[in-house]
C-alpha cells in the first residue's frame, strides 16, 4: 500500500472515529438533557411506585445512532420503571444502597478524567485518595495505621480478599484443606461460603454455631466446638463474626469472639458490610471488639449511602495480603520501585479497576461526617417508630433489633404462614413501599430494612397505611 493510499484511508477513518470525541456544543446539550432527566427523576421519587413486576421491553443494541433524549426515555421506562427502585426512600426490603448526589458527581469526574487508580506510579493522586479513604476507615474502626486495605466492588470481593489472606497466613492448602475448620452462623451472609469456594476451600469443614434468641452467635458453643475439633485432630483456623446481619440486623458479641480467636489462634474476620458504620452512632458499644479482628469488611454503598459498587476490606497482616495478591510483569517495570502498599492493585485480585475512592472521599469533603451520622441515628429511631405502629395494628414483632433491620408477622391463627405469604403478595402488588420476606425460626416473616438516606417518618407512615389496606384484603 502506497503512502498516499494510507493517508487517504486515515483521513476517512478519522472522520468516522472522531464522532467519539464529541464537540463542546454537543457536550453541553447532553449535559443539559442529563440534568433534566436527573431533576425529574429525583423530584418524582416519592410519588412513583417503588416496585413493579413488569418485565423490561426490548433493549437490544442497534446498529445506528440513537439520540440521548430517546435513550433516556427508554432507560426511564425499562430500567427505572421495572423491578425495585433502589434509589427511593420507600425501599425498605433488601438492604438498600444509597445514591447521594455528591457521589454521582464524583463518579462523573472520575469517568471524565479516567485516572488509572490501581497503580501509584500511574496516578499518584488517585491512589493517594484511595489510601486516604482507607486511612479514614482505619480510624473509624480503630485499626492500626500499618494495617492494609482495599476498596472493592462489594462485600463478596472484600470477603474473598480477607479469606485469601487468612488461607495463606495459615497455609491451608492441599491435604490440609479437608481437616481445617471455619466457624460461622446461619446468619452469615452467603458471600462468605461463596468466597471460600472460589479460593479453593470448598472441601473445608464448616461449623455452624448456634444462635441465641436475638440471632447472635452463642460464644459458649463456639468455644465448645473448637475444643472438640482440636481433640478430634482437626485444624480450626477461621471464625467469622457479624456486625449487623442482613436478615435480622443482629450484632454478634465481637469482644467475646475475639477472646476465643486469640486463645486458639484462629484468624478472626468480622463481616460489617451492612452494619459497620453504625459504629459512628449511639450504638457504638455494640461494636466493642471489632478492632481486635484480623480482618473486617464494610460497605459504604450501604450505611454510608453511596451508590452500589463501593465496599472495603481492612487487614492487619500486611505480608499475608501482599503474598496473596502481589504479582508483577516486565511491562510494569517502571512502577516496580514504588512502595508496594501504595498501589491498590497489589492488595486485590483486580489490576484494572474503577477509581472508586472518589465516590466517598468527595462526599465526606463536601458534607463532613455529621449528616451521615445523623442519618444513621434517624434510621435507628425509624425502626423503633415502625415497630410501635405495627404493634398497634396487632402485629407480632421479632426481638428488639440491634440496628435497623427487623421483622414481623400477623397472628392470623389458622394457616398463619400462608396468610402472611398472601399479605406479602398484596404488599408487592400494591407497590407503594417495598418490603421483603424471610424465614426465621421456621416462620414466614415480613422484613423491614431501613437504611436509605431518603427514608423519613413520612415514608414509614405510608408503609403503615399500605400494610393496613393490604391486611384488610387478606382478612
Amino acid at each position: 500500500m502506497h503512502t498516499e493510499e494510507i493517508i487517504s484511508q486515515l483521513d476517512q477513518l478519522s472522520k468516522i472515529s472522531s464522532r467519539l470525541d464529541i464537540s463542546a456544543d454537543e457536550r453541553k446539550e447532553m449535559i443539559s438533557e442529563l440534568s433534566g432527566f436527573t431533576e425529574k427523576y429525583i423530584s418524582e421519587l416519592n410519588t412513583q411506585n417503588i416496585f413493579s413486576e413488569r418485565k423490561p421491553g426490548p433493549l437490544a443494541i442497534m446498529d445506528h445512532p440513537i439520540p440521548l433524549s430517546e435513550l433516556l426515555a427508554l432507560y426511564r421506562k425499562e430500567v427505572t420503571g421495572t423491578g425495585i427502585n433502589a434509589a427511593s426512600g420507600k425501599h425498605l426490603g433488601y438492604i438498600p444502597a444509597g445514591g447521594i448526589f455528591t457521589s454521582a458527581v464524583a463518579d462523573f469526574i472520575a469517568a471524565i478524567t479516567n485516572p488509572y487508580a490501581g497503580v501509584y506510579y500511574a496516578s499518584p493522586g488517585a491512589a493517594a485518595i484511595e489510601n486516604e479513604v482507607l486511612q479514614w476507615l482505619k480510624s473509624v474502626f480503630n485499626f492500626p495505621g500499618d494495617s492494609v486495605g482495599n476498596l472493592t466492588s462489594g462485600g463478596s470481593v472484600s470477603a474473598l480478599i480477607a479469606f485469601t489472606a487468612a488461607r495463606d497466613k495459615h497455609g491451608i492448602k492441599n491435604e490440609k484443606i479437608k481437616s481445617s475448620v471455619v466457624y460461622l452462623t446461619e446468619q452469615v451472609h452467603h458471600s462468605a461460603q461463596k468466597a471460600l469456594r472460589i479460593i479453593g476451600l470448598e472441601d473445608i469443614v464448616l461449623r455452624y454455631v448456634p444462635l441465641d434468641d436475638h440471632h447472635r452467635m452463642k460464644t459458649v458453643e463456639l468455644k465448645r466446638m473448637i475444643v472438640e475439633d482440636i481433640a478430634s485432630g482437626l485444624n480450626p483456623f477461621l471464625v467469622i463474626g457479624t456486625a449487623g446481619t442482613t436478615d435480622t440486623g443482629a450484632v454478634d458479641d465481637l469482644d467475646a469472639i475475639a477472646d476465643i480467636a486469640e486463645k486458639y489462634k484462629l484468624w478472626y474476620h468480622v463481616d460489617a458490610a451492612y452494619g459497620g458504620f453504625f459504629i459512628l452512632t449511639s450504638k457504638k458499644n455494640l461494636f466493642k471488639g471489632i478492632e481486635r479482628a484480623d480482618s473486617v469488611i464494610m460497605d459504604p454503598h450501604k450505611s454510608m449511602f453511596v451508590p452500589y459498587g463501593l465496599a472495603a476490606v481492612l487487614i492487619k497482616d500486611k505480608d499475608s495480603a501482599l503474598k496473596s495478591n502481589y504479582y508483577t510483569a516486565h511491562y510494569m517495570q517502571d512502577a516496580a520501585g514504588e512502595e508496594l502498599i501504595k498501589s491498590p492493585a497489589n492488595l486485590s485480585p483486580e489490576l484494572t479497576r474503577h477509581f472508586r475512592g472518589l465516590r466517598l472521599w468527595l462526599p465526606l469533603q463536601i458534607h463532613g461526617q455529621e449528616p451521615f451520622i445523623a442519618c444513621l441515628e434517624e434510621k435507628l429511631l425509624l425502626v423503633k417508630y415502625f415497630r410501635t405502629k405495627l404493634s398497634e395494628l396487632g402485629f407480632h414483632l421479632g426481638p428488639e433489633p440491634d440496628l435497623s433491620v427487623s421483622y414481623f408477622w400477623y397472628p392470623f391463627g389458622k394457616d398463619e404462614d400462608e396468610k402472611n405469604r398472601q399479605l406479602m403478595k398484596e404488599i408487592h402488588s400494591d407497590g407503594d413501599v417495598y418490603l421483603s420476606s424471610s424465614i426465621v425460626n421456621d416462620r414466614f416473616v415480613i422484613r423491614m430494612a431501613i437504611l436509605s438516606f431518603r427514608t423519613k417518618k413520612e415514608t414509614i407512615d405510608r408503609a403503615v397505611e399500605m400494610i393496613e389496606r393490604c391486611l384488610a384484603r387478606v382478612k
